[in-house]
């Protein structure tokens, strides 16, 4: 890729998150260029047991978290807080996703940092704001979808029994949320020369999705109006659009003959052309006549595909969505990049995943401008800990 570098190349990153929202919001900014450092517990981030092991890396922790170098900082430890609080003198952002309160026991919040950093930018996501009645409440992106009404859906739109969803929405809208506020303090910061202090909740990033408000907000029952899957010759394919649509397009442009009589009633009427929707689909000669057929009656489709289908995808080869890192067991393994692609600035994995604490001497030659024999003796002190 040609092009003028990473927009954001040159911004520090001092991400203090951990598990998914947060880890999110730095992986973004660390595809744009920035230097993001992780921060890790010396216990380790828990996501770093979810998923298939390379090397003692995760699927789930390598996804959230390439690109960034790592060192791993005890904060019950004061000089783990010495050195957080100096390496954020010369960051320009930080990430945090703890629990509102518990930085401040440390000296950490945003009070204690911007002290000593005005022109510091910090996003704290937490499940239900820094301040107000619920604050303090532990909150995963469960609990909001639970809150927020996603869960109560399920039933409406033809489930057995109430069930989380299966991906975690609060926590990829919060992270991406809380990039975008990121970016507009940066320009902020550009004409103010001032720092500022995001305080993104997860519910109301869910609160802000198309589907809670049209739940919440027009007070109607659920509809599912994301798409339908149809069994069609050649394998399962997904329509978008309501059913009205649908058949009104294969009606009229494609010729599928109307089974209902004009007399007949709404109820009636629907089942015996969703019949002939059905029996149109399962009998095309083969897959490409049934494109061909969905493509002239201008319907959205959608392969319904596994995982070695999403892998075989000619968009996601042709755009290298899919790319292979150093799985630091001398071999490869397989990370989404993000969505980003620009006509002239450069995103995307900007190195292999790290083993906790491995940057830790690095990290503090580089941020802090010194020695590499200062930087030993800071790391030595039982503060910063290294699996390797």
């Amino acid at each position: 890729m040609s092009g003028s570098g990473r927009p954001l190349a040159g911004l520090r990153v001092l991400d203090l998150s951990r598990v998914f929202a947060g880890p999110v919001a730095g992986r973004v900014l660390a595809d744009l260029g920035a230097d993001v450092v992780k921060v890790e517990p010396p216990d380790g981030d828990v996501s770093r047991n979810w998923g298939r092991k390379i090397a003692g890396l995760s699927t789930y922790f390598v996804q959230q978290n390439v690109g960034k170098r790592n060192i791993c900082v005890d904060l019950n430890h004061l000089d783990g807080r010495a050195i957080i609080r100096d390496l954020a003198v010369h960051a320009d952002i930080v990430i945090e996703n703890f629990r509102p309160g518990v930085l401040k026991a440390f000296g950490l919040d945003w009070a204690g940092l911007s002290a000593v950093n005005p022109r510091l930018l910090m996003l704290s996501i937490s499940g239900f704001g820094q301040d107000g009645p619920e604050s303090r409440r532990a909150a995963y992106a469960s609990i909001a979808h639970a809150e927020m009404g996603l869960i109560a859906r399920g039933p409406e739109l033809g489930g057995q029994g109430l069930h989380d969803l299966t991906f975690s929405a609060a926590d990829v809208t919060s992270g991406l949320h809380g990039v975008i506020g990121i970016m507009a303090a940066l320009r902020s910061r550009d004409t103010t020369g001032r720092g500022q202090h995001l305080d993104i909740a997860m519910v109301d990033a869910i609160g802000f999705s198309d589907d809670a408000i049209i739940f919440n907000l027009d007070d109607r029952r659920a509809v599912a109006t994301n798409g339908e899957v149809w069994d069609a010759v050649g394998g399962p394919v997904c329509l978008a659009g309501g059913f009205r649509w649908v058949w009104s397009q294969l009606n009229r442009v494609v010729g599928v003959a109307d089974p209902a009589s004009s007399d007949a009633d709404l109820e009636t009427k629907i089942e015996l052309r969703r019949e002939a929707t059905r029996n149109f689909f399962l009998n095309q000669p083969d897959r490409p006549t049934l494109i061909a057929a969905l493509d002239k009656a201008n319907l959205a489709w959608g392969d319904v595909r596994n995982r070695a289908g999403i892998f075989a995808s000619p968009t996601i080869q042709a755009r290298g969505s899919l790319v292979n890192v150093d799985d630091r067991a001398g071999g490869e393994r397989p990370v989404f990049q993000s969505p980003y692609r620009f006509s002239q600035l450069e995103s995307g994995v900007a190195g292999p995943p790290r083993h906790r604490g491995e940057d830790n001497v690095g990290v503090l030659m580089d941020w802090l401008a010194i020695s590499s024999a200062e930087a030993q003796d800071r790391a030595s002190t039982g503060a910063m800990l290294t699996d390797r």
